[in-house]
């Protein structure tokens, strides 16, 4: 099979395209470094495109060495023949290959190979042959069927015969290609999943109860909604199937199967298929069907885990300035954490404003004093239990204090997880688990995606059914979008973890901690040049990762841009021909001109390596260098009075932030400590198929409530004015 050819079709592509991106590929190179450093040899190929043909090809080469086991396992049975060997040649999909491979696949013993044991299948074959058109016409099976007694091998009656030689007909039409592949159709378009309460849950006693007598077609139903079901089946709180019309069915194969005009032979194999039906084929390809929705589900589960990360991880930095980082709480106190404008830790205190006049006295001028020691202009709140109040509290000092200081609600999910991982004890081996958890809000105000790689994706709270879905799967996924948005915006070499440059492109672990190690033993990086000093960083790491690095104020200005330093050289020629001083990248002055750069023939400085793709991103680099490629900053304000679930009235309109995007909607904090549901029937004044395509997670959103269900706790609104 000629992989590449087959993927340049499948994906419109030129088969030079496909053959360099799999020899880039073979070569260690990552997406992000194809897609962003190699426009030339892949024809500009986005990362999406990328990581599809990469998955394809993956496929395509499992499905080639499956092959292999396949045509071995035949051949060994003298039971290869060249049309069987250019079917599987043919093959593109793994379950068409196993049901051509069924037939001749080694089963354990089953009713067929028992009744091959006992010497039926001549039988079988004798009944087969009268299976005719043409046939000669006969009134009984049991004549012949007497020939085949045998009590020393158990074979006692004529019933026993002809059962044992039914199973042998029964497994080889279950084992059929085409019959497979017609009923597994058949049953993805006309079955329905049906799903019941189990009588031991009473009406209105379990979160299932939408699904207590639920009907909807198996070609229809989301993919949540498939989750939810397995997951109730899993509980033992529903009962799942698969219905459909059986005697279409088996009409269906006995036109396809019954060919004799010979009433007894008809019959005999009414009764076999039927059984054949029954036991073999429908619980087999049920099952098929289940893993196949199954499989799909997790896909969309997973997509839409990736969509909300991604635009987690992509969320406007509040800047990496001073910061004072909160994590609230009533009777323990709030846990206090000062950060520079690097994230460095400074300092820690406990206040308790929350307990009494006089401790809310003492803790305003903790807060007074820590705000002007430091010159605060960040304030980060966790929003857990008592965020609203600790909110208020803070705004009051800040209407009394001549300070630039903002003060913002920070989603804390995940933070409790990291500050008892093995990673913040590294970090901070002598702090209280509380502390390390406030640092991690103020860091992630600063600078979200630097300090949420350091969590594990499925604690960060943005996922839907995420423990439900295959887990390799999803770890490889969300691995894959983390490294694609830590890419996406560079990473500052001075300052960043280790846990943020294992995701660079090219840098493994290992590293990882030997850049850091490299950086606290020599001090910051001048150049990135220096890379290639840190041990097991050689030349093949440097070329995937420097691009991807940032040093701010190092010795070359070009190291703070995403201008890969082997394409310095025709950088200098540019700078030269359009008079642009590098040293003063970021002035557009008269002096430095950079809008000359629009005026520029690109032609002339096409090499065998740099094409126009890679001139027109060098040139636009030039005009903006450095520059973060996230939105502007902006914080939601809740609205005053409103602390708790019980505050919510119907028909209020508030601000909100989108913490979850779904299947079937959104997710808002509404600064209540509890989330409210916009149904995806409620986002837009029109039919929505994807919510992804109204709302993006962390987006600011004005919301109507429609209902509060305080025992529940589940709180409903909409966006529809």
């Amino acid at each position: 099979m000629d992989i590449a050819r087959i993927l340049a079709q499948e994906f419109s592509v030129s088969h030079s395209q496909i053959d360099n991106v799999l020899e880039l590929l073979s070569e260690g190179a990552t997406i992000p470094f194809m897609a962003r450093y190699r426009k030339e040899r892949t024809g500009s190929l986005d990362e999406v495109q990328l990581r599809a043909i990469v998955d394809r090809f993956t496929y395509l080469t499992e499905l080639e060495k499956r092959k292999e086991t396949v045509l071995e396992s035949i051949a060994s049975q003298g039971k290869l023949t060249d049309n069987l060997k250019k079917q599987i040649a043919s093959c593109l999909d793994k379950t068409v290959l196993e049901d051509i491979y069924a037939p001749y696949k080694p089963k354990r013993r089953t009713r067929a190979t028992i009744a091959k044991e006992k010497g039926l299948e001549p039988l079988a074959q004798w009944i087969q042959s009268l299976n005719q058109p043409q046939s000669a016409k006969v009134s009984s099976l049991e004549t012949e069927a007497q020939k085949y007694l045998n009590t020393e091998k158990e074979v006692n009656s004529v019933e026993d015969a002809l059962g044992g030689a039914a199973d042998i007909i029964a497994e080889q039409i279950a084992d059929k290609a085409e019959i497979r592949a017609y009923l597994r159709d058949y049953l993805f378009k006309n079955g329905v999943f049906v799903s019941k309460i189990k009588k031991a849950h009473p009406e209105g006693s379990t979160k299932y109860e939408m699904y207590r007598n639920y009907y909807y077609a198996v070609s229809k139903i989301p993919p949540h909604n498939i989750l939810a079901l397995y997951r109730g089946e899993a509980e033992k709180i529903l009962t799942v199937d698969i219905e459909f019309d059986t005697a279409a069915v088996l009409s269906e194969l006995e036109y396809q199967e019954v060919n004799s005009k010979s009433a007894v032979v008809r019959q005999f194999y009414r009764t076999t298929i039927a059984d054949g039906f029954n036991r073999l084929l429908k619980p087999s390809l049920i099952r098929e069907i289940r893993n196949d929705l199954k499989q799909y589900a997790d896909l969309e589960s997973i997509k839409t885990f990736e969509a909300n990360l991604r635009n987690l991880l992509l969320a406007p930095p509040a800047g990496m300035k001073a910061t004072m980082a909160m994590d609230p709480g009533f009777r323990t106190g709030c846990k206090v954490a000062i950060l520079d404008e690097t994230g460095k830790f400074l300092e820690y205190q406990a206040i308790f404003p929350h307990s009494g006049a006089s401790k809310q006295e003492q803790a305003a001028k903790t807060v007074q004093q820590l705000i002007k020691k430091y010159s605060i202009e960040l304030i980060a709140i966790g929003n857990g239990t008592a965020s609203r109040e600790t909110d208020r509290f803070i705004s009051d000092i800040l209407k009394n204090l001549d300070s630039k200081a903002i003060n913002v609600m920070v989603n804390e999910s995940g933070a409790s997880i990291y500050s008892a991982s093995d990673l913040a004890r590294q970090e901070f081996p002598d702090l209280d688990i509380t502390v390390r958890g406030a640092i991690s809000i103020g860091r992630r105000l600063q600078d979200p995606l630097a300090e949420l790689v350091k969590i594990d994706p499925k604690s960060i709270g943005v996922g839907q059914y995420q423990h439900d879905v295959e887990q390799k799967l999803l770890q490889q996924k969300l691995a894959e979008t983390v490294e694609s948005c830590v890419n996406y915006v560079g990473v500052d070499l001075n300052t960043a973890s280790a846990e943020l440059l294992k995701f660079v492109s090219g840098i493994s672990s290992t590293v990882a901690n030997n850049i850091v190690s490299y950086r606290n033993e020599k001090g910051k990086f001048k150049n990135r040049q220096e890379l290639l000093k840190v041990t097991k960083l050689g030349a093949k790491t440097f070329e995937q990762c420097a691009g991807f690095l940032r040093i701010r104020n190092g010795n070359n200005p070009l190291d703070n841009t995403a201008v890969h330093p082997e394409s310095y050289s025709v950088v200098k020629k540019i700078a030269q021909q359009s008079t642009i001083n590098l040293a003063n990248l970021n002035q557009n002055t008269d002096n430095n001109p950079i809008s000359k750069l629009d005026s520029l023939n690109l032609q002339q400085f096409v090499t065998d390596t740099i094409g126009i793709p890679t001139l027109k991103d060098l040139i636009e680099e030039l005009k903006k260098p450095g520059r973060d490629p996230r939105k502007q900053f902006q914080y939601a304000e809740f609205q005053e009075g409103i602390n708790e679930i019980s505050d919510l009235k119907e028909g209020m309109k508030l601000e909100g932030v989108v913490t979850n995007v779904v299947n079937f909607g959104a997710f808002v904090d509404v600064g209540v400590h509890q989330d409210g549901l916009v149904h995806i029937s409620k986002l837009a004044n029109r039919f929505v198929s994807d919510p992804n395509e109204i709302l993006k997670v962390g987006e600011i959103v004005k919301v109507t409530v429609l209902e509060v269900n305080e025992k529940l706790r589940r709180i409903g609104l909409s966006m529809v004015d």
